[in-house]
């Protein structure tokens, strides 16, 4: 309910350049001065290569990737529907394309520079690049985390989440979207992978024989408790 209400609110002040796009000149021009006083190529250089981590030619081949070893681990582990990771990559990756380009012909939100969009230019709201490594890696995550152990799968969730934030910073400080942008895309993408989740294990089901309980299986396994003159 969170992410959709500060998608709506953010979407609503874009549309109508309410008074919380303030906050995007703010951050702007704050990261603006702050790039000028540490003057640091090295920290440029870090800003674009996140903000590169965002792109669909580096994006959806670890999405693919990452679902096909996913359907590799389900049907070694005996998985009914093992294969479901890589169809469920597809839809991601088809879906990020079908929800971003029509928002951005829709609102058509000048850049962090100020320039008015050109013919060809689709506009900046919302972020494109940081829906598609929020969409991409987070389904990615999602699938691993369903065959993987359960502290490998947390591990794995904190990892992509610190990612996506890393693209998201690296585009505000290369000047490359305006922090707003960001943050609705992260929304649009939270919304989308928490219904993954909790599709998931419908899609990709345990295995028939895995018992619901694993401490009664323990006990199954263990035997009928001996009795006071065993």
């Amino acid at each position: 309910m969170t992410l959709a209400v500060v998608l709506a609110a953010v979407s609503w002040q874009v549309a109508v350049d309410g008074p919380l796009l303030g906050l995007d000149t703010a951050v702007r021009d704050g990261v603006r001065h702050l790039r000028r006083a540490i003057g640091s190529a090295l920290l440029n250089h870090l800003g674009v290569a996140l903000s590169d981590l965002g792109g669909g030619l580096v994006a959806v081949p670890v999405l693919l990737a990452c679902a096909g070893l996913a359907a590799r681990l389900a049907r070694r582990g005996g998985r009914p529907r093992w294969w479901v990771p890589v169809p469920v990559a597809v839809a991601a990756a088809v879906l990020v394309p079908l929800l971003v380009v029509p928002a951005k012909v829709r609102f058509a939100r000048p850049g962090p520079f100020g320039v008015p969009l050109a013919g060809d230019q689709w506009g900046w709201y919302p972020s494109g690049h940081t829906a598609t490594s929020s969409i991409a890696y987070g389904t990615a995550a999602l699938l691993l985390a369903r065959v993987l152990p359960v502290a490998a799968g947390r591990r794995l969730g904190a990892a992509t989440a610190l990612v996506c934030l890393g693209v998201g910073a690296g585009l505000v400080w290369s000047d490359f979207h305006w922090l707003l942008d960001v943050v609705a895309s992260w929304c649009l993408a939270g919304l989308l992978l928490l219904g993954l989740h909790l599709l998931l294990p419908r899609l990709l089901p345990d295995r028939p024989d895995r018992p619901d309980r694993p401490d009664l299986a323990g006990r199954r396994r263990a035997g009928p408790p001996s009795g006071p003159g065993r």
